[in-house]
Parts: C-alpha cells; structure tokens; sequence
C-alpha cells in the first residue's frame, strides 16, 4: 500500500469513526485515537461487506456502502466503550 492510500485510509477512518459516534446517543467515554482506529477498521470491514453483496462500486456515491461503515464504525465505539468500562 503506497502513503496515499495510507493518508486516505486514516482520513476516512477519521470521518467513518465521527459519523459512527455521531448516530449514538449521550457521551462515548473514549477517546480520538481510539475512534479514529475504530473508524479505519470500519472502513476496511464496510468496504469488504459491501464488496462482498456487489454494492462497493456503483455509480455516483457508494450510500450502501458508507451507512455499512458507519453501523460497523457504531457498533465498534460501542463495542470498545462498553469493554474499557467494564475494566
């Protein structure tokens, strides 16, 4: 993987890991670097989901494929707050 597709990973990471917390309600007690590495893993999953189901590449913006990374993205803050509290 070259260093643009890095850079444009940890960017939709960023933006994938916003969105996530964005759609939960109250306060996620963790912190931007821990979004932010949920939101890349998000972005990598979604995206093999939505390759998977044939919905990754279509014409115009990907919709299926953005509101897959974002559940996933969810579900990991989710996730990764529920288990840093219970410790």
């Amino acid at each position: 993987m070259e260093i643009s597709g890095v850079i444009s990973a940890v960017v939709i990471g960023i933006v994938i890991g916003a969105l996530g917390r964005l759609v939960l309600p109250g306060r996620q007690r963790i912190g931007l670097l821990w979004t932010i590495a949920v939101g890349i893993l998000a972005a990598f999953a979604g995206t093999g989901i939505a390759a998977a189901f044939g919905v990754a590449d279509t014409k115009g913006i990907d919709w299926i494929e953005w509101l897959v990374q974002i559940a996933l993205a969810a579900a990991g803050v989710t996730a990764l707050e529920r288990f840093k509290t219970r410790r």
